[in-house]
Parts: structure tokens; C-alpha cells; sequence
């Protein structure tokens, strides 16, 4: 049967059986509470190396700390990312099991949460593939390592995604606008060339009558 591959697919990214040792892949879990949670399927994404965040298509929230950066693109979706460098003090490396991400957002009386989510050591970076416009999110990263080290305090970031609607309108306006300053720009240069080419003649041609 194709269904359980097909299955396997529907995660964002599916892992290279042998993958890259000097790439690692990101492992990660993306449950709710009971069920959900104990029913959760593991998934694999490539690391997002490289990524910047573009002015014009991306802002950047970043967390007190320092430590998680939340990369709001134009599209609606959300890249994190973060480092160890701002948790405090340095911890060895082969203790680090993975990070906890949970996730809540601002409704018009409480807050609700959002699907938790649990990465391997090796991630540093997670999409968040559709968030909902005109809605105030909060995400919370925490680092977990091995006993008796004690877990450092979790790093938030707040932000709110622009609606697609709103980003239509804003894509619209700059554009007419954009039209409106060229047709602008070809009236003058129409006008300037009336006046050099057409007017210019005119008025020589009538001082030149006066005078005789």
C-alpha cells in the first residue's frame, strides 16, 4: 500500500535515510495535549542555513535574552531561530537532549495555546507554515539537558502577522502608485518637449515679424 508513504510525506520535510553528517537533519514532534501529544509523529526538515531577513519582506522579533529570533515573512509564515550562546553559561554540548516550543496566542478574552513542539538537539530553526493574520502570537523556546543539569529559563517572543488582506491593499497601493509616478514623469517630459520643440519656433517666427 502507498498510504503510509504518503502519510510520511505530509511532514514538513521527510529525512534522508543516510543523511549528511556535516548537515544534520532537524528530528521534531509536533503534538497537542493527551491523545494528540502521545500520538504525535516524528518528522525531519532541512536546517534553513544562510536564511536572512530581508527589509522588504521580513521582520525580525527578536526575545529578551537574545536567544530566539521570530522572522515574520510576507508570505504569512514564521521562521525561528535561535542559538546557545545567550543562555547563560555554557553547558557541554553532549548533554543538550533538545528544545520545547510552545506556542499561545491572544484571543479576544484569553489566551489559547497552540500545538507544542518537541526538536532534537540538532535543530536550530523551525517554521511555522501558517499563522494567522491580525493575531497576537507568543512563542517560548526552553533547552533541555540531561540530569542533574538543571533546564536554563525559556526565551519568548511576541509578534503579530500582518492579514493577507492588508497585504493585498498594501501590494495594490504600490503599484497604482507606482503607475501614477510614471505617467507623471511621461506628461512632464511631454510637456518639456512641447515647449522646446513647438512653442520655442512659434515665438521666434512672431519676434521676427515684429521687427520687420
Amino acid at each position: 500500500s502507498l498510504l503510509p508513504p504518503l502519510l510520511a510525506l505530509l511532514c514538513l520535510g521527510v529525512a534522508d535515510p543516510n543523511p549528511d553528517p556535516d548537515e544534520p537533519w532537524c528530528p521534531y514532534k509536533v503534538g497537542g495535549d493527551g491523545a494528540a501529544a502521545a500520538g504525535a509523529r516524528l518528522c525531519f526538515r532541512p536546517p534553513a542555513r544562510g536564511f536572512q531577513c530581508a527589509a522588504r519582506g521580513c521582520r525580525s522579533h527578536r526575545s529578551a535574552g537574545g536567544a530566539l529570533v521570530a522572522n515574520v515573512l510576507r508570505n504569512g509564515s514564521v521562521l525561528l531561530q535561535w542559538g546557545l550562546r545567550h543562555w547563560g553559561p555554557p553547558r557541554p554540548a553532549a548533554a543538550l537532549r533538545g528544545f520545547a516550543l510552545n506556542c499561545s496566542w491572544d484571543g479576544t478574552y484569553t489566551r489559547f495555546p497552540c500545538d507544542s513542539v518537541e526538536l532534537g538537539a540538532a535543530c536550530r530553526d523551525y517554521l511555522l507554515a501558517e499563522a494567522h493574520g491580525s493575531v497576537r502570537y507568543r512563542l517560548c523556546l526552553q533547552p533541555r539537558y540531561a540530569p542533574p543539569r538543571p533546564a536554563p529559563p525559556a526565551q519568548c517572543v511576541e509578534f503579530r502577522v500582518e492579514p493577507a488582506a492588508m497585504r493585498d491593499i498594501v501590494v495594490a497601493m504600490t503599484a497604482v502608485g507606482g503607475s501614477i509616478c510614471v505617467m507623471l514623469v511621461f506628461i512632464c517630459l511631454l510637456v518639456a518637449y512641447i515647449t522646446e520643440n513647438l512653442m520655442s519656433p512659434a515665438l521666434a517666427r512672431g519676434g521676427a515679424a515684429a521687427a520687420a
